[in-house]
């Protein structure tokens, strides 16, 4: 698109739901590319080990569907009790002047409104008029109100046969003429309450409730999703109907940071020590719970999301401990808020918050837990970096506009806002690039022995991202317009590595990117390097193929045929771009 305006739209997308072709701009703002690439970083296989584990820890029951709708209608007689009665009365005072609808009470319209809402998949729908619905609208549409029939059916049917003709207005000109534009404020004003509804209820309930791995509780993700195959994400990328959208991995609206989300995901490829760690931890700190109200605080659902959060966060030798406490206090102050178990914005639970941070205090001073926590930790992180560069590259190199959320050049383990709203040392960032680059400069092979030796300090996410951009500036038609093609992977270890080429006219570039790497490793921290993989080999497609390659990250020649072994591709750093 040749446009003097760069038009992006800020649109979550639901679980299979495209982007309207006819909307005339670039692209979303980049969750939905954040939800696929975070995904292909966990081990779909651990799922049932995952739900086994998150049930037997907390001993409840989770019920995804009941969750999802049971936070829609508390979202709807609290925070929007106002909007919904507003809409309801909007309709009662429209069907009034129609024989034909006049029997339906404001009180049967609320309660058809809000269960309508409460079945529907997607944040809004975009109806302005009849006969101006489209086919993704009324699938919808037709798909919520049966749901609504479905979970009510004591109510009579005529009710949600209505509330289905209005907003797709079918009934349209049942109305009287004068009634005919009420009825299209209604419906326009109903579809702006859904959108609401929906952030409010997943994002800011659901997601802190269900904490069964939170690294996937994020804007733009869903719940009922435990990773993504390499071939999901390949079909993401070879499908775009946007191919100039934005590639984000952290906003300022994110739960967590991409650094934090790809830490936690690396607990996906070690169910068996997790499950180990998170119930000798309850053991250990059983002590440090308070009761409130004949319960102990925290819950054990709470209890579960602080051990991930503290996983997730902490930076050994970076974090001063005074500091991230306060941060995790803060943190949780805000989550058991935002999940209205026990506590909430409307009505705090001034007992339950303070039992929370005294709870979250006392196992941070605790030797017992703080030995264990940082033995597992030392391990976890380590593939949590690997994690992250790997999705730092493919955000780079994948078709698209890539954003680095503010100080993300770095390692950035912040959590929700505020967290993450926190002051950029911009100054450290451009002091530490001008010494990669001379550096580089002197000895380059130095430099990436260093970086790999070194990955606490972040100068080796640092050095990536400056010298994938400095490639792409280089060859702005091949990213700008360049398509997207899957490379095949032979061998034992195919199933941990994703592999694409970019093509445009006769320029080519190949990326490889390794993932669950710890299982790779069998848990033990070390990159995945030469050896590692076998005889794993890429079958390199035309233009490639027995053409010399060099890596843009370490300078190094390879020579193949029609195969690329990983062993030499991979032989000094676990990421490549030929």
């Amino acid at each position: 698109m040749q446009w003097p305006l760069f038009v992006l739209v800020e649109k979550i997308l639901s679980e299979s739901e495209p982007l309207p072709y006819s909307w005339t701009v670039h692209g979303t703002t980049g969750y939905d590319f954040m939800y696929v690439v975070n995904n292909l970083f966990v081990n779909q296989a651990a799922e049932a080990a995952f739900d086994a584990l998150y049930s037997r820890f907390i001993a409840e029951p989770t019920d995804l569907a009941s969750l999802s709708d049971a936070s829609k209608k508390l979202v709807l007689t609290q925070s929007l009790t106002s909007e919904l009665e507003a809409r309801s009365a909007e309709l009662a005072r429209i069907v009034e002047q129609t024989r034909r609808y006049r029997g339906f009470t404001r009180n049967s319209l609320a309660f058809g409104l809000s269960e309508f809402v409460a079945a529907l998949e997607i944040y809004r729908t975009y109806i302005t008029g009849p006969g101006q619905v489209s086919d993704r609208d009324r699938a919808y549409v037709d798909a919520a109100i049966h749901e609504a029939q479905a979970r009510n059916p004591l109510v009579p049917s005529g009710l949600f046969e209505f509330l289905r003709e209005t907003l797709l207005m079918e009934n349209f000109e049942s109305f009287p003429g004068e009634q005919q534009a009420a009825l299209r404020r209604f419906v326009m004003k109903f579809q702006q309450i859904t959108g609401p509804v929906m952030a409010k209820s997943m994002e800011d309930t659901a997601f802190y409730i269900y904490n069964r791995l939170v690294s996937l509780n994020e804007v733009g993700g869903h719940l009922n999703r435990f990773g993504a195959s390499v071939e999901e994400f390949h079909a993401h990328n070879t499908n775009l109907a946007y191919p100039h959208a934005m590639l984000s991995s952290s906003t300022h609206d994110t739960k967590r940071s991409e650094d934090v989300r790809a830490r936690i995901n690396a607990l996906s490829e070690l169910p068996e020590d997790w499950a180990r760690m998170v119930e000798r931890w309850a053991v250990i700190n059983a002590d440090a719970k308070t009761e409130v109200n004949g319960q102990l605080a925290p819950s054990r659902n709470d209890e579960y999301l602080i051990y991930q959060t503290l996983l997730g966060a902490y930076q050994p030798g970076m974090d001063e401990d005074a500091a991230f406490l306060e941060r995790i206090i803060t943190y949780m102050h805000k989550a058991i808020n935002e999940a209205k178990r026990h506590s909430n914005w409307i009505n705090p639970n001034a007992a339950y918050a303070q039992a929370v941070a005294d709870f979250v205090t006392h196992i941070w001073g605790s030797l017992a837990f703080r030995e264990t926590f940082d033995a597992f930790l030392g391990r976890v992180q380590f593939f949590g970096w690997m994690n992250a560069l790997g999705q730092t590259l493919l955000k780079l190199t994948c078709p698209g506009v890539p954003d680095i959320y503010q100080g993300n050049e770095l390692w950035n383990f912040s959590l929700v806002d505020p967290d993450n709203r926190r002051p950029v040392d911009f100054a450290q960032r451009h002091a530490l690039l001008d010494d990669l680059h001379d550096r580089e400069q002197a000895d380059r092979a130095a430099l990436l022995r260093d970086l790999l030796a070194t990955p606490e300090t972040g100068a080796i996410k640092l050095y990536l991202t400056a010298r994938t951009l400095a490639f792409r500036r280089q060859h702005e038609a091949l990213f700008s317009q360049g398509d997207y093609a899957p490379v095949a992977v032979e061998g034992p270890q195919a199933e941990h590595l994703c592999a694409f080429v970019r093509r445009h006219a006769e320029a080519r570039l190949l990326v490889i990117v390794p993932r669950l790497t710890a299982i790779l490793m069998q848990g033990e921290p070390a990159a995945a390097l030469g050896e590692a993989w076998g005889d794993t080999r890429l079958l390199l497609p035309e233009g490639l193929a027995g053409q010399p390659l060099e890596n843009v990250l370490t300078g190094e020649r390879v020579v193949a045929g029609q195969h690329l072994p990983l062993a030499a591709a991979l032989a000094i750093w676990p990421l490549a771009v030929f």
